[in-house]
């Protein structure tokens, strides 16, 4: 429910400024453990309207932590008290690859059991292992997402390649 309010908020502060606005965090997916921060994905047409996106979100209570480039967009994270996050939200345009990644992981998670278990099971390994190093965390997530959405391109990629061979088959 928290993140229906966060996603709403963001939606009518910015309106005109933003396409789309998801939860896509672990927080999005059932039966997934997750840290209580919210991860919200912000769609943009162009990154041209960034500076009044600034001003919009700062009004609400968003601090810009500025461009992160492929690595999460431009970040701004909500605090419930300084240092606290409560909200990480990656704003990225909505053509680009990252905006498909966040959807096409999320999805991924939420409907493919062996996945989010070897998600959730890397991700509690890696906060015992990396407890006090959030980049490394957070490196180590971004390879297993990586893999994970380059293996289900080429699973795509091959099964379409196997659909019109079955296809020109059936036409012989």
């Amino acid at each position: 429910m928290l993140a229906v309010h966060a996603c709403q908020a963001v939606r009518n502060s910015c309106g005109e400024l933003l396409v789309d606005v998801q939860h896509v965090g672990s927080t999005a997916v059932p039966d997934l453990p997750a840290k209580p921060i919210l991860d919200i994905a912000a769609a943009v047409v162009t990154f041209d309207s960034m500076p009044e996106l600034v001003r919009r979100l700062a009004r609400i209570g968003y601090l810009y932590r500025g461009d992160h480039g492929d690595a999460g967009g431009h970040l701004f994270v909500a605090e419930s008290a300084p240092g606290i996050r409560t909200i990480h939200m990656h704003v990225v345009e909505h053509s680009g690859s990252q905006w498909r990644d966040y959807l096409v992981f999320r999805a991924l998670l939420r409907h493919w059991p062996m996945i989010r278990k070897r998600y959730a099971e890397l991700k509690r390994d890696l906060a015992r292992i990396c407890r006090d190093d959030r980049k490394s965390y957070t490196d180590s997530k971004a390879d297993f997402i990586r893999r994970t959405l380059n293996d289900v391109v080429a699973k795509t990629a091959d099964s379409g390649i196997e659909s019109r061979r079955e296809q020109k088959r059936s036409r012989a």
